[in-house]
Order: structure tokens, then sequence, then C-alpha cells
């Protein structure tokens, strides 16, 4: 087993980081995502697995499989339902011993479970990394992960995981934000790594849930037509300005109410090569804006909306040039394949496929009747 409190470039001079977006999902977990994380992992072999938000549906948890049945109440019930469903993203990868890490999004503490309490079930697995155990200034889920050199002697990348939502009990709200102490730890933490660098900025990946409200400067309004997406609340439709942004845009990313100045304290520090969010879960994209590339990931989750690109990133860092970054989706059918049995299970599985789910209930109802109907006909003929 690889020593989880250790991240360094692979023999090969490598570093793959799979980054694995709104598994929102609950004690009945959907058998479609299962399989889908379980064959990303075999295929890929990640040095290190990022969770990065919304991990359990939080104000789901206590559903029944089927229907509004509650499964149980009060707070030791909800921590043993809450175990259960964190075994099921987590266990996986103890098993294969790949290391593991995680943030908060805005789904995840919406129960009686606080972060600290969640956060203690995911650092019992061996392969999670401890999160924040010392600065009583942030939030457990705002930390950095250092990667040593292939030899294990020197820092030569960094990974910054920050909170950006929380669910508050006692006024029954969620907060989509960034707080003022983050970015103060975000300057005072980057400058150390800087000054222990000899002065030169550390390259590195930065990870929240939520995007920045700067994303949207890779976008304007435009008029209908290809490449437009639909924002409902103001009639308007948006797309990628020329030049500043590819990939797939299914939604116009709902950001951030505060960024607290995050995006101007990493152009300051430096280092930051790109923004890794989710929480928009039909859109998957990069884009760049001032220096900064902006990288939005798809769900992973079948337990909500979403569509044909629910799947995982991949993030490729060469040891020789870790200021460079490679980073690719891998969809299900990628992943599970495109034959019959993998699309049944996605129908199946998958929130949004109402209508192929009824066309599949319909079309085996049929099937049945006429196997019923040849069968009556056949004991007929034989009792003539």
């Amino acid at each position: 087993m690889k020593n989880a409190n250790q991240i360094k470039f692979n023999p090969s001079g490598k570093l793959i980081i799979m980054q694995v977006s709104d598994p929102q999902d609950m004690k009945y977990v959907r058998p479609a995502m299962v399989k889908m994380l379980n064959n990303a992992y075999d295929a890929v072999k990640p040095d290190l697995v990022l969770f990065t938000g919304d991990n359990i549906l939080g104000n789901h948890l206590l559903d029944a499989r089927i229907g509004n049945r509650q499964i149980a109440s009060g707070k030791e019930a909800t921590l043993k339902v809450m175990r259960e469903s964190i075994d099921n993203i987590a266990a996986p990868l103890q098993r294969r011993g790949i290391p593991f890490a995680m943030i908060f999004g805005n789904h995840d503490d919406r129960n009686l479970v606080s972060k600290d309490e969640q956060a203690d079930i995911f650092r019992s697995y061996s392969c999670c990394l401890p999160m924040n155990i010392d600065d009583p200034t942030v939030d457990c889920d705002t930390y950095n992960i250092p990667v040593l050199d292939s030899e294990g002697k020197k820092q030569i990348f960094n990974i910054w995981m920050l909170d950006c939502a929380w669910y508050d009990k006692a006024q029954d709200k969620c907060y989509e934000r960034i707080k003022p102490e983050t970015v103060e730890w975000f300057r005072r933490t980057s400058s150390a790594l800087t000054a222990e660098n000899g002065g030169s900025p550390i390259p590195s990946l930065m990870f929240l849930h939520i995007p920045l409200p700067e994303t949207l400067e890779l976008f304007e309004k435009c008029p209908t037509g290809e490449g437009a997406v639909f924002k409902s609340h103001d009639g308007s439709y948006y797309r990628f300005k020329p030049g500043c942004g590819s990939g797939s845009l299914g939604e116009l990313p709902a950001v951030l109410e505060d960024g607290a100045g995050l995006f101007d304290a990493a152009l300051e520090c430096g280092g930051v090569k790109a923004i890794v969010t989710g929480h928009d879960h039909v859109n998957c994209f990069e884009g760049s804006y001032k220096g900064i590339d902006f990288v939005q990931t798809a769900c992973a989750s079948f337990r909500c909306y979403g569509n044909e690109l629910r799947g995982v990133r991949v993030f490729e860092i060469n040891e020789v040039d870790p200021s460079d970054y490679l980073t690719y989706s891998l969809t299900y059918s990628e992943l599970c394949g495109r034959g019959i049995g993998s699309k049944l299970r996605y129908i199946w599985d998958a929130d949004g496929s109402g209508k192929e789910k009824a066309a599949l209930i319909a079309g085996a109802a049929a099937g049945a009747a006429a196997l019923t109907a040849s069968a009556i006909k056949a004991v007929g003929k034989f009792r003539k």
C-alpha cells in the first residue's frame, strides 16, 4: 500500500490525479456509478484521487431506496447511515491502496452530521490524507497537499484544497462563498512555500467545489444557435468568448456568491496554474482568464441531473516541468463500454432518463406479453 500521507511523483516521473466531482449518493448507491469509478481506477491507476465536493447527497441522506420513507432518525442512526454512504466511495480506493483526499460541497452537511464529523469518517481510512488538523482559523477541508519529487526529497508541486460552501443548521441556509479567513490562509501558506522554494512560487492546481465569480469572464451573451446555452433567470443565451474556452457547456456556471478576492490572491501569489471545480453537473470545459485556467468537471453521480458526460477527469503532471499539465475527461461510456448491458445499466440508474426507462419497461412488458401469448397458443395446439 502506498504511503497516503506522502504524495510524490511516481517512478515514471509523472503524477496522475483523478478528480471525482459530485459523486453525490447515499447508502443505497447506484450501481452504475460504482462500476464506472471502479473501471476508472483500474484503467488509469491514479497516484491520487480527489473528491471535490457533494460527495454525499446530504439533504437526502436518510431517504429509502424507493419512495419518501426515511430509513433512520436521530443523530446516532444518521451517523451510521453516513458511514455506510461514505464507505461506498472510500472503500474501493482503500482496497486498491490508492491515496485520496476530499473537500466538501453544498450538499454534504445538509443533515445532522457536521463537516468535522464527516472528515473524521473519511480519515478513518488509512489511504485518506489527513486534511486540516492544525489550523483552527479555517475549515477542516481547507489545506494543501505537498507533492515531492520522485525521490521524495523536495516539494516541486502543490495541490490546494479549499472549502467554499457550508450549511447553517440554525438558519436552515446553505452559504456558497469563500471566507476571508480562507484567502488569508492561502496567502500566508503560499508565501511560506515560495520562501522555502528559494523565492519562486511552486506550481500548483487549486480545487474547490463551486466556480469562482471570475469564471463568468469566459462567456458572452449571444443569439440562439449552436454553442449557445440558455440562462433561465434572465432569458439570455451564452457561449464561450472567442479563444477563451473549449469543451461542453450545458449550463452557465452557477458561481459563488462571493469569492472574497481569492482569484486576485492567486494572481498575486503566483504558481496557480488552474482552478478546478465541479458543481454544475453538465459542464465539462477548460478556459483561461488572466493566465489562470478555469477547469470544470461534470458529475459522477447518477442520483442527480446529468447527461452523457458523467465520468471523471484526469490530470497528468510531468516531473521535468511541473508548471505544465495535461487534462482530459473519461465518460461512463468510455469506461464501461457501449454494449447493450452498459447502456441498460445507464438508463436504469441515471436520473433524467425517465423516458428511456419507461420505454424499456414498456418494451419488456410487451415482450413478456407476447411470450405469454405464444406460450398459451402453443399449449392450446398441444392439447388439440
